[in-house]
């Protein structure tokens, strides 16, 4: 996203020249309006735009739910604003005039990381959804097994027989697809599930 015609479409054919797809917008309402394609991508923003600062914008984008990475390009960029992009999650900040190889170098590693965070969302809800697969007493099970508790403390914790919670914690077990204790255990810290 640029405000300059020349330096959009200058960017549009150097990324075309190696493959990669391209949306061209000339105002931060252009961006937020499109829909966004589900691929691993990256947005190239001006620091300086009509109305908003690209930096602004980029806490627009991430309020708005979009996370896809950031590269700052300025003819005027200072290295405070530059510590603010970054900090905020920028994947870099160059400054124009840029060498070409270094915009399509910045633009790879924030598709990799684009492709990364991706990955992991999606391996995040796949566990998400197992989850949801439990019954409320295998959750509740789960949750005191994973605090390190043996099946005999949490039988007396829970009202229940030794017996009834192996069932409870096998089910559980079964249907999170771990494979061992430590496997549930990372599993339940990676969706966050409170202590006991």
């Amino acid at each position: 996203m640029d405000d300059d015609a020349a330096v959009r479409e200058s960017l549009d054919s150097l990324f075309r020249s190696v493959g990669f797809a391209t949306r061209l917008h000339a105002a931060p309402a252009e961006l937020l309006a499109a829909p966004l394609p589900d691929l691993p991508g990256c947005i190239i923003l001006d620091v300086r735009l009509p109305g908003i600062s690209g930096l602004d914008l980029q806490g627009e984008l991430a309020r708005s739910g979009i996370a896809l990475p950031i590269i700052f390009m300025t003819g005027h960029g200072d290295i405070p604003m530059s510590v603010r992009a970054m900090k905020a999650g920028a994947v870099d900040f160059l400054a124009k005039p840029f060498r070409d190889q270094d915009m399509l170098d910045a633009a790879s590693v924030a598709i990799t990381r684009d492709r990364q965070r991706r990955r992991e969302t999606q391996a995040v809800d796949g566990l998400r959804a197992r989850y949801e697969t439990l019954t409320a007493r295998e959750r509740e099970v789960m949750v005191h097994v994973v605090d390190g508790l043996m099946n005999k403390q949490v039988a007396g914790r829970l009202g229940l027989s030794e017996i009834t919670v192996k069932i409870h914690r096998g089910n559980a077990m079964r249907k999170m697809l771990a494979r061992s204790l430590a496997e549930l255990v990372r599993q339940a810290e990676t969706l966050g599930l409170p202590r006991p």
